[in-house]
This record gives C-alpha cells, sequence and structure tokens, in this order.
C-alpha cells in the first residue's frame, strides 16, 4: 500500500501553492483540466496521481517538477526515512 504520508505531503503542496496564487479549487481545475472534486481529493492525499497529472500542476504553476516536490518550501514535516515500501 502507498504511504499516506507521502500522499498528504503532496496535496499541501498543491494546497500550498494554489493558496499562494489565491486560486480557488475551481479556478485551478479551468487551468488544469482536472474536476474540481479531483483537486480537492489530492489535497486532501485521497489520490495517488500519475507522473502526467504531476507534470500538468507543474506547468499550471508555472515551475520545474523538481520545485513543484519541493515539499520543505511550506515547512513540511515530510522525512523519507518514514517512507516504508510495498512488501
Amino acid at each position: 500500500m502507498v504511504n499516506q504520508f507521502i500522499l498528504k505531503e503532496f496535496g499541501n503542496r498543491i494546497r500550498f501553492l494554489r493558496n499562494q496564487k489565491n486560486l480557488s479549487q475551481e479556478e485551478l481545475s479551468f487551468i488544469t483540466g482536472f474536476h474540481r472534486t479531483y483537486i480537492g481529493m489530492i489535497e486532501r492525499g485521497e489520490r495517488n496521481i500519475s507522473l502526467t497529472n504531476i507534470l500538468v500542476f507543474a506547468k499550471a504553476f508555472e515551475m520545474d517538477v523538481s520545485k513543484l516536490l519541493d515539499f520543505q518550501e511550506q515547512n513540511s514535516k515530510i522525512n523519507y526515512k518514514d517512507y516504508q515500501f510495498k512488501n
């Protein structure tokens, strides 16, 4: 099972960036082409999105994927030592 911790941290990152740009979920859905409820599910850590969708978010926020995945910018508690692989 995918570690929920990573999904929640990614969702927090998307919410952080969306709020920085003063966008509603609906406005972000218009930019990305994703449904508003899908964005909400991502922000709550309920969806494990594909790499192609990560690229769409990077483009929407006008940044490289590496910058999008830089969780430290929002003082994340993420620690990769806590990540557990599937067995």
